[in-house]
């Protein structure tokens, strides 16, 4: 006798949580960047289609950081015009100056610098000090501003460092602050290796409520090298943070840090959220359907439970 069919959670509301949250689609751009194997550029343009398919408002499109760094991602210039005209937010990733202008001049609206929490993996990162790479992100932020463009920081390590070990909250609180100074809109706060637990989030969450960074303009990334991607997404949604980063499938790592697995996946949280009663806009089955397809195209299973207990694919 077959077991009766899985259908979508049921929806119970907890008290003190978001209404709805926006989800910023990370696959296309973190999820493939550490791919060995070449993904056809079509292939990119096809699955950001699907993804914007899905009801996802942001899906990330691609990186203009120097090809010799992130191989993967050499086709951004081929790629964003494909893409550009869907009817979704497409933001892209400008290390520095001469990345903002290779975004500009395809007419990119939303621009991300990616900075560290931490000095070990600035230096490994960027070949910077932190300072050093918050000056180097000051023109790039003013000129985009300038230009009427958004401007999201991603921040590293905030919660721990392989080389460092436990991050300091201070320490993620000032290069918090200074980002904002500089003029970003909203910062994302990555668990880069996946090391965070709840009580670490609420903690950094609280310190930067203090230290006068409005919760809204943050989002969380967040890593499931142990698990703790879900348990730390609820603790931030408590904390009242309603942008949360994910990649569908639970593609992607860090190419620059060893230990990271994958994101979290966005079925995953689309499952939880939905049996939350939190509205997304995102349809799970069209994205358990992309995953699936994407998954054929890198020549194995998608990670994400959801999308094997939606799809009955094998581990």
């Amino acid at each position: 006798m077959n077991a009766p069919e899985l259908g979508l959670p049921m929806p119970v509301p907890a008290e003190g949580l978001p209404a709805g949250v926006r989800i910023h689609e990370v696959g296309a751009r973190d999820g493939l960047q550490n791919e060995k194997a070449t993904v056809p550029t079509a292939v990119k343009a096809e699955f950001i289609r699907r993804l914007a398919g899905t009801g996802l408002a942001t899906v990330e499109a691609t990186s203009f950081v120097h090809p010799k760094w992130v191989p993967q991602l050499a086709d951004a210039e081929e790629l964003y015009p494909q893409i550009s005209g869907l009817p979704v937010s497409l933001p892209v990733l400008v290390p520095n100056e001469r990345g903002l202008d290779r975004a500009l001049a395809l007419g990119a609206r939303r621009v991300a610098v990616f900075a560290s929490a931490t000095e070990s993996f600035a230096k490994a990162n960027l070949n910077r000090t932190v300072d050093e790479s918050l000056a180097m992100f000051e023109p790039v932020v003013s000129r985009a501003k300038a230009s009427d463009v958004h401007v999201r920081g991603y921040l590293s390590m905030c919660f721990g460092d392989p080389w460092e070990g436990p991050v300091p909250v201070a320490q993620v609180v000032r290069v918090c602050r200074a980002l904002l100074d500089l003029g970003c809109d909203e910062l994302s706060l990555g668990d880069t290796i996946g090391v965070a637990t709840p009580g670490q989030v609420t903690a950094l969450l609280a310190a930067l409520a203090e230290a006068g960074v409005p919760v809204s303009a943050l989002g969380v990334h967040f890593h499931d090298t142990y698990g703790q991607a879900l348990a730390n997404t609820l603790a931030a949604l408590q904390r009242g943070v309603t942008t949360v980063d994910a990649s569908a499938g639970g593609l992607g790592g860090c190419p620059f840090a060893k230990s990271a697995t994958g994101n979290l996946a966005t079925e995953d949280l689309v499952w939880m959220l939905r049996g939350l009663g939190i509205d997304t806009g995102v349809d799970l089955d069209r994205l358990v359907a992309t995953s699936v397809w994407m998954a054929a195209h890198l020549g194995r299973p998608s990670p994400s439970r959801t999308v094997r207990a939606l799809s009955h694919q094998e581990s």
